[in-house]
């Protein structure tokens, strides 16, 4: 039996564990940073409750296998990685370190969703849609003049946009 004091300790260490975990298609950052760690228990084993940031992620396998190996590697042999859908991960949940890592790494951090309840997904300013999405900032100059150029940018949850002051073209990690 595990002592609860003891317990509580190693969650915390677990924790630091998975802060150190990379996000493989934005390694500036952790799993943690992203906010797709849901919960860390320990009853027996160490158990890692993850959301990804959505249904058909292709990095889901990867994180999990990763979570895995910093485990063991770190003494915890026993462990198990759960997936859950419900609630859907929101990019709010993405820490104020992590928007800023985002910001510094040269992708726009994605905006605030609104509090509680669905949230609508618009493809805006495509086949003569009127675009109803306030446009990001550029990550380069601040600029807030700035464009959408293609809905998908190097990952599905991202927008490639481009800067129309410095010119420079950068992905916005898209709020949902």
């Amino acid at each position: 039996m595990v002592n609860a004091a003891a317990a509580h300790g190693d969650v915390e260490a677990v924790w630091a564990l998975l802060q150190k975990v990379a996000d493989p298609e934005i390694p500036v950052l952790s799993i943690c940073d992203l906010g797709i760690v849901r919960k860390v228990r320990i009853e027996g084993e160490v158990q890692v409750t993850l959301t990804p940031t959505y249904a058909g992620c292709p990095a889901t396998h990867v994180i999990e296998q990763a979570v895995l190996d910093v485990l063991r590697a770190h003494g915890y042999a026993q462990a198990r990685v759960t997936t859950t859908l419900s609630p859907p991960w929101s990019t709010d949940w993405i820490s104020p370190a992590g928007r800023a890592k985002l910001q510094a790494y040269g992708i726009a951090p994605p905006a605030a969703t609104r509090a509680g309840g669905a949230q609508v997904i618009r493809f805006a300013g495509l086949g003569g849609i009127p675009r109803t999405v306030d446009a990001p900032a550029c990550p380069q100059c601040g600029s807030l003049h700035t464009e959408l150029l293609s809905q998908f940018g190097s990952t599905a949850c991202k927008a490639l946009y481009r800067c129309l002051a410095c010119r420079e073209p950068f992905d916005y990690f898209k709020p949902y």
